[in-house]
């Protein structure tokens, strides 16, 4: 007759098996390609930065991360899709600061960026910079705000449309200034820079990469960037905060995440793998080029940076009364 073990040597023996078992998955983790999904069309900078950290991420752990545009509703089609698929690892979505602002501008979202995903890794932000017509007689923040208040109502911003982080970082202004001006949302930043250029509209917070050229060409003029320290860009120019604007910290930022519930150690081996290619040199200036700085946060700290931006820009979407187009 067998000898049978006692439960509590039995219950040992799983859990020990157990713990071989889960350290031997994440070891082997990725043994096969992983997606990482983008809720915009390619070319945009969501898109190449999601590129440029795919290819690192499978250099680096020995498998393909594969790019998949699934563009529509202000990036919310991809989004859903990454908070529905199987909790893996092997399917990720590169989130954009337009979530953290869907959020409230959504009013029925079927998910909660900040609840029903794993945060992994800010991988870049890129500064916006506020950028005026030459015409304009003011070369800073503070004059700028007394030439607004001097003309209320007669003085507008472009933005790249309604509910975009453009958009909001000039609703934010307005609400901390205390100015009275215009919103004109156009289908991207190229032609609200085009009639900025014009002086069909006076000011704007453009993403640096594309306004940074035409201030260069003396086609418009820059007053500040919107970031809590000045840029590597344009070292020259004051931040907001260095213009009179307590905690006005505004960028486009870009970083990785999974579906809630997707293993610690596979989010943890991911965000090591992040942080790894950011440290290199050449990738540092490969985001410089692009008017991008590259983060380093750990996966509790950018899930708190998360909230954080969702709860700021609910506040900016509310008090502007934004809507979807």
């Amino acid at each position: 007759m067998t000898r049978q073990l006692p439960v509590s040597v039995r219950m040992a023996a799983v859990a020990a098996a157990l713990a071989v078992s889960g350290a031997a998955g994440a070891a082997s983790y990725p043994d096969k390609a992983v997606r990482v999904v983008v809720g915009f069309s390619a070319g945009g900078t969501t898109d190449v930065a999601a590129r440029i950290i795919a290819k690192e991420l499978g250099d680096d752990l020995g498998q393909s991360f594969v790019v998949e545009n699934k563009p529509g509703a202000g990036s919310n089609i991809g989004a859903e899709l990454v908070a529905r698929a199987k909790p893996d690892g092997y399917t990720l979505y590169m989130v954009a600061v337009t979530s953290a602002i869907n959020q409230t501008l959504y009013k029925n979202l079927s998910f909660d960026i900040a609840k029903d995903f794993a945060p992994i890794a800010l991988v870049i932000k890129v500064p916006n910079i506020l950028v005026v017509n030459p015409s304009l007689p003011v070369k800073s923040v503070p004059e700028l705000v007394s030439y607004l208040k001097a003309h209320p109502g007669k003085i507008s911003f472009a933005s790249s449309g309604s509910g975009t982080s453009i958009h909001m970082a000039g609703e934010l202004f307005k609400l901390r200034a205390g100015v009275d001006i215009q919103h004109i949302p156009y289908k991207g930043s190229a032609p609200a820079l085009t009639d900025l250029i014009g002086n069909q509209v006076q000011l704007m917070f453009d993403n640096m990469p594309s306004a940074w050229p035409h201030v260069q060409a003396g086609k418009l003029r820059a007053l500040a960037v919107t970031t809590s320290e000045r840029s590597a860009t344009a070292p020259e120019l004051p931040t907001m905060v260095e213009s009179g604007f307590d905690k006005f910290d505004v960028s486009s930022w870009f970083g990785l995440i999974a579906p809630a519930g997707t293993p610690q150690d596979v989010i943890d081996k991911l965000n090591a793998s992040v942080q790894k290619a950011l440290a290199k040199p050449e990738m540092q200036q490969r985001f410089k080029d692009l008017g991008a700085v590259t983060a380093k946060t750990t996966p509790a700290e950018f899930g708190q940076f998360i909230r954080t931006e969702v709860e700021q820009w609910g506040t900016v979407v509310k008090a502007s009364g934004a809507k979807v187009e």
